[in-house]
């Protein structure tokens, strides 16, 4: 006789974009397969992604494929409803964004693209989805994704330190593209925002970089001021034709400055040095291929992350040490979340003035 399944469905109050700017509340109705789990976000933080999508900076096309979506990809919460036998009801777990097609189909790796079963990867995968990002995000008050993307949060790991879980794992997906070198590498990263802060953390904290062997490039003094495991320069008073050169750079910057950044990463790698691209930009960024040629340097793009990135950060958090160099990202106070106006305001906040630190929001559903 063949065994019936149940079909779980639950409601979810969600903040949805419609279009740039226009944000309503609305109510959403999910599925919960077998293997699936649904969790109840608490915090979560505001990318610079979020901010294109809310301020209508990505093009038209994209916008029109997208919307009408909830926001949000960086966050954790609590297990509300399990329908997989190793996640507990009223875990406190990490939401992984990326969530591949194996998974999705309750499927093996193998039996997926031709990325999950190579050397790309799950981060790759021609089926995956992306929360946030064609579908809805973390602005609801339910949230339905494979048990697999629902990392727990060991005891140790405050929720504060947590919710930085996402951008971290992106950050350590792309030094691991270089670990081979780890050992006895020097590295350069480009950019004194929030992306390149954590890029230069995960390479101190997981390569084992220090001072010697680190350097963090910025444009403001102030932001490369917290960048204190590593040598610091203010690239528009660095000499790059004297320098010492560096096996592995990393372009942090994105946007208007990608062109600079990368150029300049061009100039300071040795040859047969690594450049790992991982800035965002709109626009297509002129390169100077010759000295990319001339060197043999090797162009790598990294973008997002997976389950195993998460887990490995997940370690690394429950280092104090580790949790000290986080802090620093985190600001004095979270911003509450009771309502949709509330949600608004934090967004129009964010747009506005791109503090250094994240911008951290509290759910109260």
């Amino acid at each position: 006789m063949k065994e019936q399944t149940t079909t779980t469905i639950v409601p979810s109050r969600a903040y949805r974009l419609l279009q740039p700017k226009l944000i309503r509340e609305v109510v959403l109705e999910h599925t919960v397969p077998d293997g699936y789990v649904v969790v109840e976000p608490t915090l979560a933080s505001i990318c610079h992604a979020d901010l294109r999508y809310y301020t209508g900076q990505r093009r038209p096309e994209a916008l029109a494929r997208k919307l009408p979506m909830s926001l949000l990809h960086e966050g954790i919460g609590k297990v509300v409803v399990s329908r997989d036998a190793g996640c507990k009801e009223g875990q406190n777990v990490v939401i992984v964004p990326n969530m591949p097609g194996y998974m999705l189909d309750g499927a093996k790796r193998e039996d997926c693209c031709p990325a999950c079963r190579g050397a790309a990867g799950d981060n790759y995968c021609y089926r995956g989805r992306f929360l946030g990002s064609g579908i809805d995000g973390i602005a609801q008050r339910r949230i339905v994704v494979p048990a697999g993307c629902a990392i727990p949060v060991p005891e140790e790991v405050p929720d504060e330190i947590a919710v930085l879980t996402e951008l971290c794992s992106v950050s350590y997906q792309a030094i691991t593209r270089v670990k081979e070198r780890w050992g006895n590498m020097s590295a350069a990263v480009f950019g004194d925002g929030p992306v390149g802060y954590l890029t230069a953390a995960m390479l101190h904290h997981a390569a084992g970089l220090d001072q010697d062997r680190l350097l963090a490039f910025g444009a403001i003094e102030e932001k490369l001021e917290q960048f204190q495991f590593a040598r610091r320069e203010l690239v528009q008073q660095f000499d790059f034709g004297a320098a010492e050169p560096v096996d592995v750079a990393v372009e942090c910057t994105g946007g208007r400055f990608s062109e600079s950044a990368v150029n300049q990463a061009i100039d300071l790698l040795r040859p047969g040095g690594v450049l790992i691209l991982m800035g965002v930009t709109e626009e297509r960024v002129p390169i100077n291929t010759r000295d990319i040629l001339e060197k043999g340097i090797t162009v790598i793009g990294s973008s997002r992350s997976m389950s195993r990135d998460f887990q490995a950060v997940m370690e690394l958090m429950r280092r104090p040490s580790c949790q000290e160099t986080l802090r620093r990202l985190l600001p004095e106070r979270t911003k509450p979340v009771r309502k949709v106006e509330d949600y608004i305001e934090a967004m129009e906040e964010a747009a506005a003035h791109r503090d250094w630190k994240k911008t951290v929001l509290e759910f109260h559903w």
